[in-house]
């Protein structure tokens, strides 16, 4: 498995579980298409480039933890905040 691929899952994962879990909003399937298409990209282009394409899907990893990925969707760090002030 590439190095990269952790990364990329892990995105895919935690926009899931925001999105469906946290924010009860219906599945998006295009999410884990998504997720898989870019998994397999990222790990040609880590082939193909090597370190910078890791350096990449970590960048990708914090952004969409911090970044809304659908407007009308807390970021999943804006979900912690919520969920930390109302414990």
């Amino acid at each position: 498995m590439a190095a990269s691929t952790g990364p990329v899952l892990a995105i895919g994962g935690i926009t899931l579980a925001n999105r469906v879990v946290f924010n009860d909003r219906p599945m998006d399937w295009r999410v884990p298409v998504a997720t898989a298409i870019a998994a397999v990209l990222f790990a040609g282009a880590e082939r193909a480039v090597g370190r910078p394409a890791v350096a990449v899907a970590y960048l990708a990893l914090i952004t969409s933890v911090l970044a809304r990925v659908d407007p009308s969707v807390p970021s999943p760090a804006e979900s912690a905040l919520r969920w930390f002030n109302e414990r």
